[in-house]
């Protein structure tokens, strides 16, 4: 008979809800005469209908419907455990169905909507599949890669949830048995025997929504940083309590609302997309801090070594203003600027307790830093024992390293080819600052960063409208279009010095990203 036509007959008397503790819901319907009649029902007027998982319907019930009509359930056990398997190895949800009469005034539920009666009959199970995505194996590939642990938390039955863990790539032949839980295993467990077994577990099913919180807050005791995905209302207190809450845009309103981030295309390639943009946010960040951390070691060193040697100090303070607009504003611009680079997703997640300077930065800054110093106090030197009118009289050797009557003071046009090759090694040592991170040439991708290569442009369009039109403020004069040449080409060596290193680099560590 048409289900439709039943439930339009039908009036329900009560009911208890689903939920993820009792693991069925329950109605208690009043029925025509002939339903009636179909089930033997002579002296009761409603049948208890009951839906929900197959193991707890299978033991509140002693008999099951078969061709021949109604028969003891112990003798069909194994055929329906086996039926069950054989859904769940395909990964497919299961379901179960169960009925029995009753009268309309007789109480079935206790106070929190538990069944009090348990003498049912099952009608029936089904399986259904919820196919995985296409995209959902190599996503889960992406993010193992990336150093991301991924756990399955699910009220499915363990040979389903297994089976989904192997479609995605998660479990395979290698793992352990201990490296999968059922919810009421979990819940008789202290912290403790716990934190050990969370480690490498990777599926954890038939589990309750209080299950879920409390593996999040086990992780994060152990200084993990958890992110996690869910849709339903019970994922709520999950959500809340991650540092970072995943829900679906077709999730609940619920949800939406104790997450952080709300997926819109319900795809698990958009968490790798959210990493890979997170992860290449903080890189453009370390750059930046980088880039920033050499230009003012360089001028601060500078300006400290001119105090206290009584030299005065070679860049003054419109100059100085200058850099800080060009380096701190482009500079910052142009790195941000810096598209997502996929090699970021080889790199292992950061500690908790990292600083985002880290101790190659610090290295990196002081070396560079260093070395800028060194090469600008030589060419300081140089300046202050000739009388430099070319850049060509370096070229060709016509200068002398000791003085002989003592330091001279700078003219203007020594001052200005003394602060632009101080804003041009800034300049070179930018494309050094994009290629931190990744051990790569710095030139990969550079025709899909349109920004980067127009703000270059700009500081070195700025730099000579500064030193040829508004020279008088900065107190600089126009240099001649050979020694622009000869500034450029020399302060490229730091280019070109950092594009050795990182080829030494990948030979000798192939694996560096």
């Amino acid at each position: 008979q048409d289900y439709r036509t039943w439930r339009d007959n039908a009036r329900v008397v009560s009911q208890s809800a689903f939920s993820t503790e009792k693991k069925y819901m329950a109605t208690v319907a009043e029925v025509p005469e002939e339903i009636r009649r179909d089930f033997g029902m002579t002296d009761k007027k409603c049948l208890l209908l009951v839906k929900g998982a197959p193991e707890i319907l299978i033991e509140r019930s002693n008999r099951v419907t078969t061709q021949s009509g109604v028969d003891d359930i112990d003798k069909y056990k194994s055929k329906i455990n086996e039926r069950l398997e054989n859904f769940q190895h395909k990964a497919m949800r299961t379901l179960a169905f169960s009925c029995k009469a009753v009268d309309c005034d007789e109480v079935v539920f206790d106070e929190f909507g538990h069944l009090l009666v348990n003498d049912l009959v099952l009608v029936g199970i089904v399986g259904f599949a919820d196919p995985v995505r296409p995209d959902v194996p190599q996503a889960v590939d992406e993010c193992l890669k990336a150093g991301i642990k991924i756990k399955i938390v699910t009220g499915d039955t363990p040979g389903t949830a297994e089976e989904i863990a192997r479609q995605i790539g998660l479990w395979t032949d290698q793992d352990k048995p201990e490296d999968k839980m059922t919810g009421p295993e979990f819940d008789t467990m202290d912290d403790v025997a716990l934190s050990q077994r969370v480690k490498t577990m990777k599926i954890l099913s038939r589990a309750r929504p209080m299950d879920k919180q409390r593996l999040v807050k086990l992780l994060q005791e152990m200084g993990e940083v958890v992110a996690v995905t869910g849709d339903g209302t019970n994922d709520a207190p999950a959500l809340k309590a991650a540092q970072v809450g995943l829900s679906m845009g077709d999730g609940t309103s619920v949800a939406k609302q104790a997450s952080d981030i709300t997926i819109l295309d319900n795809s698990f390639k958009s968490i790798n997309k959210a990493v890979l943009w997170g992860r290449s946010l903080y890189r453009n960040i370390q750059r930046f801090i980088l880039f920033q951390f050499t230009i003012n070691v360089t001028a601060c060193l500078i300006v400290l070594i001119g105090t206290f040697t009584g030299i005065q100090s070679p860049l003054s303070v419109t100059q100085m203003l200058w850099v800080n607009i060009i380096m701190d504003t482009f500079a910052a611009i142009a790195l941000a600027s810096l598209p997502p680079d996929e090699a970021v997703m080889k790199n292992l997640p950061r500690r908790t307790d990292e600083q985002i300077v880290t101790r190659s930065i610090l290295k990196h800054v002081l070396g560079v830093g260093v070395i800028f110093v060194a090469v600008l106090l030589v060419f300081l030197h140089i300046l202050k024992c000739n009388d430099i009118t070319s850049m060509t009289q370096l070229i060709t050797g016509d200068f002398r390293f000791l003085c002989s009557q003592g330091f001279q003071g700078l003219t203007a046009y020594e001052h200005t080819i003394f602060f632009t090759l101080f804003v041009m090694l800034q300049f070179w040592n930018l494309f050094n600052a994009k290629a931190y991170g990744n051990r790569d040439t710095c030139f990969k991708h550079l025709a899909s960063c349109p920004s980067f290569l127009f703000i270059l442009l700009m500081i070195l369009l700025g730099q000579i409208l500064v030193t040829s039109v508004f020279g008088e403020m900065f107190n600089a004069v126009p240099i001649s279009i050979e020694d622009w040449v000869i500034i450029t080409a020399l302060s490229s060596l730091v280019l070109l010095l950092g594009e050795g290193l990182r080829s030494v680099f990948r030979m000798i560590h192939k694996d560096i990203i």
